[in-house]
């Protein structure tokens, strides 16, 4: 099958920007296939953030993590950032000056964040690893934890501190009443919100930290006093933020047309994940404007759409279509607990603990780069 599909793509140069969830799931496809592409990330690893918050707070986990890319992919893979998209002669253009020719380009760009839940930086693996053993040491040395933040992050976040550190307390702030992604079926949110109470999570809801720029997040202090709008304040150790996602467009927004982008920077693509008017570019995951909740999952259903479409446009077949489906989303609460949805009903703690919260779904990511986790 791979010889065969290789003979009939050998015009097809796919470029992948972006090494997350989506990015390393459309490269393995295409090692698998023999159709040649380039991967390009600023990490030389491909970092699994599901787990970056279980990362922040259990000393030796940060390891499991980061996956060498370039063991996986081997001259598949070019570390570096991407300064440039020439759609007229088709190139990619890297910071160092390396030009990346492509007859189909796939956006894998993904989103960026604050630090702990997201690590965007130009990094190697020891140095990723030992930027989250150092946050662990200052969690450690806290008696007291704010997460600022009580999406599906910050719900995470304060379980995951609460679980390792069950002396600790921790206090989570959010703007809103309900807890997690507005996105979760309400008992999901409201579940979320028991369990946490359960752990002896302080809830502060409905007040927005007013005094956050002048907070120094990650960084263990004596005393740390965090005001909100509602005139409450808490004195603490540590805080640690997690909201502020967004989409991470820097590498193609000065590129495409504005009627191209939606208003958070994600591609407008059409049912086939094409970018509109664009039918050599494809955009997955995070910066795909598609209305679903950003997952791994996702991003990886949105790889296997995009290949098979590349090698369809050049069998002249039809192309798949991509039909985003009900929800699932799994909320880990702790190794010990969590609670979600799969395919928009609801499952029980139980099997959130099995599926996901023992592992994370590590396992998965080291199987997917064909590699033993240490």
């Amino acid at each position: 099958m791979g010889s065969q599909v290789s003979t009939e793509m050998e015009a097809v140069q796919v470029v992948i920007v972006g090494g997350g969830f989506g990015g390393i799931a459309a490269a393995s496809q295409l090692q698998a296939l023999n159709i040649p592409f380039t991967l390009v990330d600023m990490k030389d690893s491909f970092h699994h953030n599901v787990a970056a918050l279980r990362a922040s707070v259990e000393s030796g986990f940060a390891k499991k993590t980061f996956i060498s890319y370039a063991v996986t992919f081997k001259e598949n893979f070019r570390q570096g950032l991407v300064v440039e998209i020439d759609l007229e002669d088709q190139t990619v253009l890297l910071e160092g000056g390396e030009a990346l020719p492509f007859s189909h380009l796939i956006l894998a760009t993904g989103s960026t964040g604050l630090f702990p839940g997201k690590f965007n930086q130009v990094s190697s693996q020891q140095a990723a690893i030992q930027v989250y053993e150092d946050l662990v040491r200052q969690v450690q040395r806290s008696r007291s934890v704010v997460v600022v933040g009580g999406g599906s992050a910050g719900v995470e976040m304060a379980a995951e501190i609460k679980t390792e550190y069950p002396q600790k307390e921790v206090t989570l702030i959010h703007s809103q009443i309900a807890l997690a992604d507005k996105e979760l079926l309400p008992c999901v949110r409201q579940e979320a919100k028991e369990i946490l109470l359960q752990k002896g999570v302080n809830l502060l809801l409905s007040e927005r930290v007013s005094n956050l720029e002048e907070l120094s997040p990650n960084e263990h202090r004596e005393c740390i006093r965090v005001q909100t709008d509602k005139g409450t304040e808490v004195a603490t150790n540590l805080v640690i933020v997690c909201n502020g996602i967004k989409v991470n467009s820097f590498a193609y927004r000065s590129v495409f047309a504005e009627s191209q982008l939606a208003s958070n920077g994600a591609l407008r693509v059409n049912q086939y994940l094409q970018v509109e008017g664009c039918s050599h570019i494809y955009a997955i995951g995070d910066c795909a404007n598609v209305k679903e909740p950003k997952t791994a999952y996702h991003a990886g259903l949105h790889a296997n759409i995009a290949v098979a479409n590349i090698i369809n446009s050049r069998k002249h077949r039809p192309l798949k279509a991509y039909k985003p489906g009900a929800l699932t989303f799994l909320l880990a609460m702790g190794r010990n607990d969590g609670v979600g949805q799969i395919s928009g009903f609801y499952v029980g703690r139980l099997m959130v603990r099995l599926a996901k919260s023992r592992d994370l779904f590590v396992s998965t990511s080291w199987k997917t780069m064909r590699q033993s986790p240490p």
